[in-house]
């Protein structure tokens, strides 16, 4: 059952239960840090608006309509909107995408243990994994430059994600992105699960195993294959599975 305001536009409220969805999962999955970090959707049409959180909401219980629609300039543009705070990090990092990469719609950024351990290393994501090989060559680095709230950064973020849809914000966190939830989804859940391997193999001590040159540029090619989004579309239901008896309460 619907709970959509009368007024608003049903892309609107399908992109708001997609992203309060989105919200939740990452809950599901521990890549939370309180009330921070932050998702983004652009909602479709000629406005280029797109949805944020609604600042100081728990992740594991945010709805549709605790989300905040604005513009690329971060003015509130939501006539449902009954106040409240935006994150303005958020606001610089994801407009700053939104503007320059008008292919990604979806975009995620976390603060995990994991993450913020790879971040805070001089070599970065290394290829050890399977996880990590998806990344291999289609990483960007970001340097810190503190808290992200300074407009003039943006251009730097921006020039540095590059034609890439992943990121490492060193000595901060993770970004990533799609061209809709299943796809950032799929991203930030690799990229994260890489990360959570390289410290725990790194932390056993010993000497580690790296695949060649040719091994690592194959099996990256091989993630970029045709039909990757039918697999990513299909993990998307299936962590969806995962919270749907709270369907009613995220669409709301």
């Amino acid at each position: 059952m619907s709970n959509k305001p009368h007024a608003m536009s049903e892309t609107e409220w399908q992109a708001r239960c997609e992203l309060a969805a989105l919200y939740r999962l990452i809950a599901y999955y521990r890549m939370t840090d309180l009330i921070d970090t932050h998702i983004t959707l652009r909602v479709p049409g000629p406005d280029r608006h797109f949805l944020i959180n609604r600042y100081g909401v728990a992740f594991e219980k945010m709805r549709a309509s605790d989300l905040v629609l604005i513009d690329l300039d971060g003015n509130v543009v939501d006539s449902h909107f009954n106040g409240g705070k935006v994150n303005a990090a958020g606001f610089v990092i994801h407009s700053a995408i939104h503007e320059a990469r008008p292919d990604l719609h979806c975009i995620i950024h976390t603060h995990t243990a994991a993450g913020m351990a790879v971040a805070a290393q001089r070599d970065g994501l290394l290829p050890l994994t399977q996880h990590a090989l998806k990344f291999y060559g289609n990483l960007a680095y970001h340097t810190y430059e503190g808290i992200a709230l300074s407009l003039e950064e943006r251009e730097r973020l921006v020039a540095d994600l590059g034609t890439h849809k992943a990121m490492i914000l060193r000595n901060h966190g993770l970004l990533a992105a799609g061209s809709n939830v299943a796809a950032a989804f799929h991203e930030i859940y690799f990229l994260e699960r890489a990360c959570q391997a390289q410290i725990q193999a790194m932390s056993a001590g010993v000497a580690l195993n790296i695949p060649n040159e040719e091994v690592c540029r194959h099996t990256a090619a091989q993630f970029g294959r045709d039909g990757i989004d039918g697999i990513i579309d299909m993990a998307w239901q299936a962590a969806l599975s995962l919270i749907d008896a709270q369907r009613s309460e995220w669409c709301s």
